[in-house]
């Protein structure tokens, strides 16, 4: 996972003790806080339908012989990634593999697969795997989320195996962010931690709308809600660029 820090104190107990306060008033008032079932449901659609599509990467790294040592500093020693296109094709990020001497893959079923690199896209942080396993593409939604639509992670967080964290799109076309020479960012406030980067985010129907590749953060590398996924439209362009389409 890719991080960058920032200094600023969070100062989240205001927060939390003026919407307790909001609660108490609206319940003396009469009104209702609606459940998050509506979300849940999303959440529970999305996992259904995209977690088949979605891996946990291990990579070797040089001088080592088990994956999970030896990462490069700010590096992550696991990652996620997305089948896509095609049965066997996937989809990471270039961080999480462009160094390693091997790589292997977990699916949802727990079932692990030897991985070849086919290609490392440096300028937007995306890298192409592929499997001899047939394991299913997600679908790529046709459009880019709208800002505030519920959107969800699935990844491979802290080296845990897969998970799905749900959240918004807080912003839309970010650029110009520093993490990469090439970026469209969809900006979400859905968790993501070290392990995260190259998993999915997708929709409440389960689309992809972008891969995982950076965090902004404090103190630690672990999240603050602030996080971004390279957009489904760059990522579409970008591995015609690396399969030789342009």
């Amino acid at each position: 996972m890719v991080v960058r820090g920032r200094s600023e104190v969070a100062r989240g107990g205001v927060g939390v003790v003026n919407a307790a306060w909001l609660s108490v008033l609206l319940f003396l008032f009469g009104f209702v806080i609606p459940a998050s079932g509506a979300a849940a449901d999303h959440a529970e659609r999305a996992w259904q339908v995209a977690s088949v599509s979605v891996v946990s990467v291990e990579p070797t790294w040089p001088g080592y012989t088990r994956p999970g040592f030896g990462a490069p500093p700010d590096t992550a020693p696991e990652g996620s990634g997305v089948v896509v296109r095609k049965p066997g094709l996937i989809v990471t990020a270039a961080h999480v593999v462009s160094k390693a001497t091997e790589v292997h893959v977990h699916d949802r079923d727990g079932n692990r697969h030897d991985a070849e690199v086919v290609a490392v896209d440096l300028e937007a942080d995306l890298a192409l795997l592929r499997v001899a396993a047939a394991l299913a593409p997600i679908d790529v939604a046709a459009e880019r989320p709208a800002t505030g639509a519920h959107v969800c992670i699935i990844a491979n967080a802290f080296g845990l195996d897969l998970s799905i964290t749900c959240g918004i799109v807080s912003a839309r076309a970010r650029s110009g962010i520093g993490f990469n020479r090439i970026e469209d960012f969809i900006q979400t406030d859905a968790a993501a931690n070290p392990g995260a980067s190259g998993g999915a985010l997708v929709d409440q129907e389960g689309r992809l709308v972008g891969i995982v590749s950076a965090i902004f953060t404090k103190e630690s590398d672990a999240n603050a809600g602030v996080n971004f996924a390279v957009s489904a439209m760059l990522l579409e362009r970008r591995i015609d660029h690396m399969l030789g389409g342009d």
